[in-house]
This record gives structure tokens, sequence and C-alpha cells, in this order.
């Protein structure tokens, strides 16, 4: 199974730190972000990765090269530097991906095993979700019976860690779009497992948060 490590965002909210550097490649003490996943994946074996990169793509490119330092091999999904948010960036990706694949944010940090995800998905897409973080208190999805709902009395946040057939895409065109729709139109279906994650997960979506997880 490949990856695929979402780093093409402006991160708008990291401001300035964004203005020079991509936000995946903000370092965490000695360690960029984006290189903490990959660590992390290659130790689940995973060792095919798909990164897309839109705003200073190239500086991503330089830094990682084809992933041969860290024992993967690294395939580009380049975009504008605008970027097709989620959904778009995936499947602009789709064919550089297996079928099944994993996706994760370039700017969360986590200890979530990957290895978990080599099953998935029995159905069109299985997603990792985690207690609301202060920032987003009112969480994104709930889990019944081992499904993902849009609505229901527990709502979790997406912790942006999911494994995703490619025909979740059919019938799509090519362009900018979020994933959540996609995900809803499938949750109704029952076609979306989730797991609820209670390990360590950080979005880094601001400078002070950034700080806080170097702490």
């Amino acid at each position: 199974m490949k990856a695929m490590i979402l780093a093409a965002g402006r991160g708008e909210r990291m401001r300035p730190l964004t203005d020079s550097t991509p936000k995946p490649l903000l370092k965490v003490n000695d360690k960029s972000l984006i290189e903490y996943h990959i660590e992390s994946l290659r130790a689940a074996g995973i060792r095919n990765l798909v990164i897309n990169t839109g705003w200073l793509g190239e500086q991503v490119r330089a830094a990682l090269g084809d992933g041969s330092r860290y024992g993967v091999r690294i395939d580009y999904s380049i975009e504008p530097e605008t970027a097709y948010e989620t959904g778009g960036g995936i499947f602009h990706a789709l064919p550089r991906l297996s079928d099944p694949f994993m996706v994760v944010n370039g700017d969360i940090w986590t200890d979530y095993n990957f290895s978990n995800l080599l099953e998935q998905p029995g159905k069109q897409a299985h997603l990792v979700l985690v207690e609301n973080p202060p920032q987003h208190p009112a969480g994104d999805f709930s889990i019944i019976n081992g499904l993902a709902y849009p609505d229901g009395d527990k709502k979790l946040t997406f912790s942006g860690i999911g494994c995703y057939r490619k025909s979740l895409f059919n019938g799509l065109n090519a362009g900018s779009f979020p994933l959540a729709p996609i995900l809803k139109k499938f949750m109704s279906r029952g076609e979306v497992t989730a797991e609820y994650f209670t390990g360590t997960w950080n979005d880094v979506g601001t400078p002070d948060r950034l700080g806080e997880l170097a702490r």
C-alpha cells in the first residue's frame, strides 16, 4: 500500500512562519513535521510515498529528495501554489497511488501506528477520529457501530488520517474541492468506517501550537 502526505497548503494561520517556509517543513525541535510522518510510515512498513506540493513546493522537493535517505521512495504530485484543497489534491494524485491508499495531513503530529491501516478499508473509506481539541470543540463525525456519520450524540474530530479506495472519487472532475462532502455522501450509504484514536495527536495550525508541541 502507498501513503500520501498532504503538503501543498499555504498555511495561512501559521504566518509569518509560512511566508518563507512551507508548513510541513516547519521544525519541532530538530526535525520537520513531514520527516516525523515519513519515519512513522516507514516503521509501519510503508516504503512508497506520494507527497503533493504547492506553496513553496520546490523547498519540500529539495529537502526530501527521492526519499532514499529515509529508506523510502517519494513520488511528487505537483500542484499550483494555490493548491487543490484536500479532495482535489488527492484526485490529482490518484494515478500515482495504490488501491486502497493511506492519506495523512502534513501539518499534524501524532504517534498513531499507521500499520493499523494496512488492512483497511473494507468499505470505501476508513477514518481515524480523535477527541475534539480546544480550537475545534464541535467535532466533525460520530462513530456508531464502527461506522462514521456526520451526526450523532458524540462527535469527534477527523484527525487527517485515513485510508481510501480510488472508487471514492469516481465521477469527479479535476479541480479544487474539499474531501468532507465526498465522505458524507458515502457515510449516508454506510460505506465509511472509523476508529477512535486516544493516543497523541496535535493539529499544528498556529505558531503558538507549534511552540507548545516542541515544549
